[in-house]
């Protein structure tokens, strides 16, 4: 069974496409106050080693990554300020 963690917002990003998974995954992290957790469901494969890296890049702080078993994956991001 997997770990539930608590989030604000929630955005997916299946029917997205490099680069517009992490510009969409950016947008809504933007839109929430310092500290706040945003869910990204996306596909496997470009979009799960590219978007964590992104956020770390730019400061957010990466919580958790889960494998949701139906070729999506779920990334837990907690925006930090800059």
């Amino acid at each position: 069974m997997s770990e539930v963690l608590e989030f604000d917002e929630q955005v997916d990003i299946t029917d997205k496409v490099c680069p517009l998974t992490f510009v969409t995954a950016k947008v809504a992290i933007e839109e929430l106050e310092d500290g706040e957790v945003l869910a990204v469901r996306m596909n496997d494969g470009e979009p799960v080693q590219n978007v964590p890296r992104s956020f770390k890049e730019d400061g957010h702080q990466i919580l958790k990554l889960i494998d949701n078993e139906d070729g999506t994956y779920t990334l837990f991001v907690r925006k930090v300020e800059e």
